[in-house]
């Protein structure tokens, strides 16, 4: 256990760190962004959307935090597929996409890749899932041929690579 000082109303205050390892969490993000327990998919939107903007990365993989009194609690997750999807898109050249964790960046092609039938955007060494709900927002800038994706934004086209699945990383595993 770790003790960090934080500041809050212009005090510093002592707050133990608790950390969970993700073999010990109660919850996990399903393939398609979703979240889980024992009892099922979550349904409460204000949980779904404070577990969505909580996520974080560091060495130990992908966790979500909350303060809690004078502990900051993080727990590590595991996930399906990717802890990082595409929830929406603004429009514009290019377009902005919307993460579940909220974050905002431009839309790249070079960055994008199909894999197992899915869209993926590589942002560093995060493999960032677009959404079902997105796919269908993008459907009529993505084009098919000679076996090949690609991706028409500002009046250019751009190729869009392909991945074999590569091998399960730690942090990938599956929710049950």
């Amino acid at each position: 256990m770790k003790t960090e000082l934080y500041a809050s109303h212009s005090e510093l205050i002592q707050m133990k760190e608790i950390i969970i390892p993700k073999e010990n969490a109660v919850f996990w993000l399903d393939g398609n962004g979703a979240w889980h327990n024992v009892h099922g998919r979550f349904r409460n939107r204000k949980i779904i959307g404070h577990f969505h903007a909580s996520i974080e990365k560091d060495e130990g993989g992908y966790y979500v935090t909350q303060i809690n009194c004078d502990r900051r609690e993080k727990v590590y997750f595991r996930y399906e597929d990717t802890a990082l999807f595409v929830t929406d898109l603004k429009e514009g050249e290019p377009p902005t996409l919307i993460l579940n964790t909220k974050k905002e960046m431009a839309l790249r092609p070079d960055a994008l890749v199909v894999r197992d039938d899915s869209l993926y955007l590589y942002d560093g060494d995060d493999r960032i899932k677009f959404s079902e709900r997105v796919l269908f927002r993008i459907a009529d800038m993505i084009e098919f041929e000679d076996e090949q994706y690609f991706i028409r934004i500002g009046g250019r086209r751009y190729e869009i690579g392909s991945q074999a699945a590569p091998p399960e990383s730690p942090g990938e595993k599956k929710g049950t």
